[in-house]
């Protein structure tokens, strides 16, 4: 079993908190900067002591706070990539890799060497300074090395690891990997299991594909990239009809039936900007179709933000943006498969 459940107080007002296991994928921590990443997996790699907890590696105890347990990083057998270069200047990324095998006989550390040489595309700037070398050589070579004693577990500290590289860790190792990142994207395109972290506590986790599309709870939803929440109340509840009308101030939407729930209950409905859709207002009638007063229109490189009064978020590509025309009057559009509600 490899589990972490650890705690650390940072100051009065940020205390660390997390208990989890790893399975042997890919675990992908999504959180803001400052929310604690970088800590938690130092504290897995004996950069950083917990004030309390355990750590477990394959049932080897790495941390014990009660039994006084606290194996230096070199006896964790953990594999770390951190989020800024940590290659030795002075040292070529060959002698790099070397020293990171120095452990070995000579003859395994050559063949350990070359083996990392040759799975990570190294040859041609084995012989460079990291100063010497492009970005995508040292980011190689910091995984080669993190890679190249054979730990149990690999630790990748928002390292600009994308899912090709993840794709060829994958081929040459096959232990857990605890990935921390803010891309929702690299998630879902690496990870096995994600857990949204923030403040120093584990707010939602399970597959990346439940996590995103089944928030439990408002925090989650905004660390899960939900721009438009807002909270309003059970109107109408029709069993018969699988249909539930929530009110919210200035309008209504219509959702599907909310069992467990009573007319006047208080709710969060979430639903993400690219999933609404602004509409002229000459536009025939639809279910969940309100009016709406456009406040700011923002140019993206690939996309048109439309912020509107309620506040009311909406993503389209250029190619939509520029199907609408020069529209005066707005509708915005809030399809009832989009939607999602938090009790």
């Amino acid at each position: 079993m490899t589990g972490i459940r650890v705690k650390k107080k940072v100051s009065e007002a940020f205390t660390l908190e997390a208990d989890f296991s790893l399975g042997a994928g890919i675990t992908a921590l999504i959180g803001p900067a400052g929310a604690g990443k970088t800590l938690l997996l130092e504290m897995v790699a004996g950069l950083a002591t917990p004030d309390e907890g355990r750590i477990l590696l394959d049932d080897a105890i790495l941390f014990d706070g009660q039994a006084r347990v606290d194996l230096p990083l070199v006896r964790r057998g953990c594999g770390y990539v951190s989020q800024t270069d940590s290659l030795f200047p002075h040292r070529t990324l060959r002698q790099n890799l070397e020293f990171a095998a120095r452990r070995f006989p000579r003859l395994e550390r050559h063949r350990r060497v070359a083996e990392a040489i040759e799975q990570f595309t190294l040859a041609e700037s084995a012989a460079l300074r990291p100063a010497e070398a492009d970005a995508a050589e040292r980011l190689r070579c910091s995984i080669a090395r993190a890679l190249i004693g054979g730990p149990g577990l690999l630790l990748a500290d928002d390292a600009g690891i994308d899912g090709a590289l993840f794709d060829l860790i994958r081929t040459h190792f096959r232990g857990p990997i605890l990935m921390a990142a803010r891309e929702l994207d690299l998630a879902c395109t690496a990870a096995s299991e994600m857990a949204l972290f923030d403040r120093g506590h584990i707010v939602q986790r399970g597959t990346p594909r439940i996590v995103l599309d089944q928030p439990a709870t408002v925090e989650a939803a905004r660390l899960a990239g939900y721009e438009n929440l807002w909270q309003g109340t059970i109107a109408t509840l029709d069993r018969a009809a699988n249909l539930s009308r929530l009110e919210f101030g200035g309008f209504s939407l219509t959702v599907p039936y909310l069992p467990g729930h009573l007319r006047g209950d208080r709710v969060w409905v979430a639903i993400r900007a690219a999933a609404v859709r602004p509409r002229r207002a000459d536009s025939p009638p639809a279910p969940n179709v309100i009016p709406a007063e456009l406040v700011r229109v923002a140019g993206r490189a690939q996309s048109v933000r439309l912020e509107f009064a309620g506040p009311i978020v909406a993503e389209l590509s250029l190619s939509q943006f520029a199907a609408l025309g020069d529209n005066k009057s707005w509708l915005v559009e809030f399809p009832g498969e989009s939607l999602r509600v938090i009790p």
